[in-house]
């Protein structure tokens, strides 16, 4: 498994509740953007439509330089996710109820396939993410500290 991309932000932004992985369908000049790693998730989130249908929104995935005038695509076009109807149907369950967002955490090829990761994920609040910045920074005293040892 090799790591495309990684949403960083949202691990600050926002407390992860659960994670699901899934498909994403993808043009040919796409799939070489994202091979040469020239996606960008920070903006990025998911929906899930009237048809029952997970897109991604906002994800950017960069022209391939190489690529003829005829194969240029829209970057930050949606893109439709492939999940079970039955993880659907949980997400939107969760999102609805519980008032959850649902968000793109990472992008990754498995063998020949290129997947996402998404969590199910509830925004923090200012005085939450304070104490995020106060562990990890207790952290990387700690790891300090047992280097010089």
């Amino acid at each position: 498994m090799k790591v495309i991309a990684t949403n960083k932000k949202a691990r600050y932004e926002y407390e992860i509740i659960k994670t699901y992985e899934a498909g994403i369908i993808l043009n040919g000049n796409e799939i070489k953007s994202l091979r040469a790693s020239r996606v960008n998730l920070i903006e990025s989130f998911c929906k899930i439509n009237y048809a029952q249908e997970v897109y991604i929104l906002n994800m950017h995935i960069a022209n391939f330089e190489k690529g003829n005038n005829f194969s240029k695509f829209l970057e930050t076009r949606s893109r439709k996710l492939l999940l079970h109807k039955q993880e659907i149907k949980k997400i939107q369950a969760s999102i609805n109820m519980n008032g959850f967002s649902l968000i793109p955490t990472k992008v990754y090829l498995k063998g020949n396939l290129a997947k996402v990761e998404i969590a199910i994920a509830k925004g923090k609040k200012i005085y939450d993410k304070r104490q995020t910045i106060k562990e990890r920074d207790m952290k990387r005293e700690m790891d300090k500290i047992k280097k010089y040892r």
